[in-house]
């Protein structure tokens, strides 16, 4: 409700043509849809449309990327994050139905758990809203099975640090059902460490299968 009512006192400019009305207007999403890459997410060599090189051994089987961090994207994604315009997860969501598949109906849906002081700058918890968002559409379950230890920030820290973050971050929240696929959801991957271990815990806890879709891959400077 709020959300409509700020739609009307000041619309939304597209992050890409600066069009008013929405903040994703049709041709810019097209635009980071036909941008899209497949490349491995760890050497980056262009493979398969699953973007995993299968040679290197992973704690999960499948991962579904919109594309690169940069123009239109890295826009929307700032404005979401870092600008609190919450309208945001609406279009990022429909990035990442536009990149899914059709997926087994007990499919799990879990948003990687945010830093607590993320929350509380922003006034929401952005993964969750667009995991609630992608589970709606795709009449999934979202569970909130993983929660996070730590509220380290990993901005600015280089790969060995986000590395030694992830290790020690996350820790299995309840019970799991190890029949049924998870699919974890995160914003951006950088060195991967953090979907890495988020995705171990749950393998550990005895899941089997276990995929993760990301809205957008960063290459750490």
């Amino acid at each position: 409700m709020i959300d409509k009512i700020l739609s009307f006192i000041a619309p939304h400019h597209c992050c890409g043509c600066d069009k008013i009305g929405a903040l994703l207007c049709d041709n810019c999403k097209y635009n980071i849809k036909c941008e899209s890459k497949a490349a491995c997410i760890t050497c980056s060599q262009l493979i398969n449309q699953l973007q995993i090189d299968n040679t290197r051994k992973l704690p999960y089987e499948r991962i579904w990327i919109v594309g690169e961090r940069d123009g239109i994207l890295q826009r929307l994604i700032g404005n979401y994050k870092f600008e609190r315009t919450r309208s945001a997860y609406k279009e990022l969501g429909d990035l990442l139905l536009e990149v899914l598949p059709e997926l087994p109906t007990d499919t799990i849906i879990i948003p990687v758990p945010t830093v607590s002081g993320h929350v509380r700058e922003r006034g929401y918890d952005h993964m969750l809203l667009i995991a609630r968002y992608v589970a709606k559409a795709k009449g999934l379950e979202l569970r909130r099975s993983i929660c996070r230890l730590t509220n380290t920030k990993q901005r600015q820290s280089t790969a060995r640090q986000r590395l030694e973050q992830a290790k020690k971050a996350f820790v299995i929240d309840g019970k799991v059902d190890i029949n049924r696929p998870y699919l974890l959801l995160d914003d951006v991957i950088t060195t991967g460490a953090t979907i890495k271990y988020a995705s171990q815990i749950l393998r550990d806890a005895g899941v089997k299968h276990v995929w993760v879709a990301v809205i957008a891959r960063q290459t750490l400077d």
